[in-house]
């Protein structure tokens, strides 16, 4: 066996005292005999900054499935708006009243589709500019640039311009923008003022939402019910989220925003933490208290639950660096909370 090293009982040392001798960690010299060694410990702001992987992985190659849907859709419009012609020039062979009334239908029906397609185009756009708008911050916080740490926060606050209730945050963080702050200080800055009110905010809609999906499920007499409920208030959740972090999603906006959260619990795995939380569960004996629609009703709005935090990571404009992730523990603890409140 080896013996145990001496205790060094406690000591106080002046900094100028010459027997206290500051030494590099990495240092392999062995300080002279009868001094003592002081090793600093690494600066936490000097230190590497954790970052995410990136949230969807990159596009390669011709995409010929968007090549298929877009000449299709261009056939059936043109279809569509060739059998529209047909039948006003049917009608007015007819009357020359009900000609003009189809024509009024259908030049409203298409100002209509034009305004349709603007918003649905808006929305894409929105999304993209978010997107994009996070790939930047990540790079800015490892390569520490400060001209685009700048680009990036004026990105954002015309972001968050119309959202009133980051008036103040916004003032806040505007009157930092000439302050001679690092490229990485300043995207974590700004995510302390700006996105700290709305991961709150966030959090406190997940939470809402699995609660709901948990004593629906857990009442509903119909399976079917149960699949159609969980859809819907998936869909409005992943809205809801993308409206509170800047997104305007349409419904093009809303596949592609579903297709992105899909992907991003595909990329981390998230059905492993849900599976040991229900472990967790089982093995404290909570499971065993609750009645066996009790006990899908509590997975569901785990699994809700997952899927909400999957969508804070794809629709929030920043990384997480400065401010701590939501943790499905949390939201569990809080569902767990709500059932043995309705007990």
């Amino acid at each position: 066996m080896s013996e145990k090293t001496p205790q060094r009982r406690p000591a106080t040392f002046r900094l100028d005292d010459p027997g206290v001798i500051v030494m590099d960690p990495d240092a392999t010299t062995r300080p002279a005999r009868g001094t003592v060694q002081v090793t600093p410990e690494s600066d936490p702001a000097l230190l590497p900054v954790a970052l995410d992987a990136p949230l969807l992985p990159a596009r390669r190659g011709f995409r010929w499935g968007a090549l298929f849907w877009s000449a299709a859709s261009g056939l059936v419009l043109f279809g569509l708006g060739l059998g529209v012609v047909n039948l006003i020039e049917d009608l007015f062979a007819r009357s020359q009243t009900v000609g003009y009334v189809a024509l009024a239908l259908a030049a409203a029906a298409a100002l209509a589709l034009v305004v349709v397609i603007a918003r649905e185009a808006f929305g894409l756009a929105r999304l993209a500019t978010i997107e994009k708008l996070h790939l930047r911050a990540a790079e800015v916080l490892r390569s520490d640039d400060r001209a685009e740490s700048r680009a990036v926060v004026d990105e954002l606050l015309r972001l968050a311009r119309q959202n009133p209730h980051l008036a103040r945050a916004r003032a806040s963080l505007a009157g930092h923008a000439d302050d001679i702050i690092d490229g990485a200080d300043m995207i974590k800055l700004a995510e302390r003022e700006l996105m700290a009110p709305l991961d709150e905010q966030a959090r406190r809609l997940v939470s809402t939402a699995a609660q709901r999906v948990s004593v629906v499920t857990a009442i509903s007499p119909r399976a079917l019910i149960d699949v159609l409920f969980v859809f819907v208030a998936a869909l409005r959740l992943i809205r809801q989220l993308a409206r509170l972090y800047g997104g305007r999603p349409g419904t093009l906006g809303m596949l592609s925003l579903l297709r992105h959260v899909i992907g991003h619990l595909a990329i981390t795995g998230g059905m492993a933490a849900t599976d040991s939380l229900v472990q967790q569960m089982l093995g404290h004996g909570i499971a065993a208290k609750l009645s066996h629609r009790l006990g899908e009703g509590v997975l569901n709005g785990l699994l809700t639950a997952r899927l909400g935090l999957a969508a804070i990571d794809v629709t929030r404009p920043l990384p997480f660096t400065a401010l701590p992730r939501p943790a499905l523990a949390d939201l569990a603890r809080d569902l767990l909370r709500k059932r043995d409140g309705e007990e």
